[in-house]
């Protein structure tokens, strides 16, 4: 049940990328703040001269999620693959800087041009890589909440069609159909104001937080009982 609520968790989360990934690519001049795959190939592009496409953001993009992925790396240690109160602050995290943002890109005029659009796609960027490693921590197989590209290859080579037994076909469709949502949603709150979706995003990963936190101290607590008859 817990592994459960961990991957429900985790589509979730998958979900706000979709959002913040639409929300940095449409109104922060072609910028992936998730998914990294694409900012490579952007990177690629712009690096040859190709007329539109840019260089510095998807760049620092790159740097700055490392960066992220890194810290967040630093701050679980080996915490195993359960929810941790460590997994907690990394999401808790996530959540305020995402909030934090919000609240600049209201603040900031123009906040999509020259070096105001440039420190929030790379500070949003540090929190996803923060918030990818923290999922890869989990090791919930098809789910890692900023790339889908490998769950539709699972999803393809282990179908019926292909021979398979269409293993975890349920958890990756989810992601797949979940990321596509999440980025229609992203667009469509760029319609209104750039701030709304980063606060949508800022709130989804904030309840993913704390109803992991509940799961995890439930979790804890019916250990915790396993094990008084063997002590008594």
């Amino acid at each position: 049940m817990t592994r459960r609520l961990d991957l429900a968790m985790l589509l979730l989360l998958t979900f706000s990328t979709g959002m913040v990934d639409a929300i940095g690519y449409l109104g922060f001049d072609k910028v992936f703040t998730g998914n990294m795959t694409g900012n490579v190939v952007i990177l690629g592009m712009g690096l040859t001269g190709a007329e539109g496409i840019p260089v510095l953001r998807p760049a620092l993009a790159l740097v700055f999620f490392m960066v992220g992925a890194a810290l967040s790396g630093r701050i679980l240690g080996d915490i195993g693959e359960a929810w941790h109160h460590q997994t907690t602050v990394i999401f808790g995290i996530v959540a305020a800087g995402c909030a934090a943002l919000s609240l600049y890109v209201a603040i900031v005029p123009d906040p999509e041009i020259g070096l105001a659009g440039t420190i929030f796609t790379s500070a949003l960027s540090a929190l996803m890589g923060a918030q990818a490693a923290a999922a890869r921590k989990m090791k919930i197989a098809d789910v890692t909440t900023v790339v889908v590209t490998s769950t539709i290859v699972g999803l393809a080579s282990d179908s019926r069609l292909a021979g398979g037994d269409s293993v975890r076909w349920v958890r990756r469709l989810l992601a797949v159909v979940l990321i596509l949502i999440g980025a229609l949603a992203g667009a469509a709150t760029l319609l209104l104001n750039q701030w709304i979706g980063i606060a949508i995003v800022a709130v989804m990963i904030a309840a993913a937080a704390i109803i992991g936190h509940l799961g995890e101290k439930k979790r804890t607590r019916a250990e915790a009982a396993d094990t008084v008859p063997a002590n008594v």
